[in-house]
């Protein structure tokens, strides 16, 4: 994500983890949306880490409830249902 498409070189401002073998709670990660918003990054905060899954919530919010927790592929962008990213 250097440079984010422009060129005045501007870095990312997230430190963002892409290596699910080392997923731990409280990591930034960039996930995608199925369906229509599968092109676009998002950035989400892990909250619990199992084998073959995670649970993020979006950056910033804090996941006080299970409607803004969302079930993601335990990848390198973990990639979370259109419903559960839009609840």
């Amino acid at each position: 994500m250097m440079n984010m498409g422009n060129e005045s070189g501007d870095k990312c401002p997230f430190d963002l983890n892409f290596d699910p073998s080392t997923f731990k709670v409280g990591d930034v990660v960039s996930y995608r949306v199925e369906g229509s918003m599968m092109d676009m990054p998002f950035v989400g905060v892990l909250v619990d880490v199992h084998d073959d899954y995670v649970l993020l919530t979006h950056y910033g919010e804090t996941p006080t409830t299970e409607s803004n927790v969302m079930r993601g592929t335990r990848t390198d962008r973990p990639i979370v249902s259109e419903a559960d990213a839009l609840k």
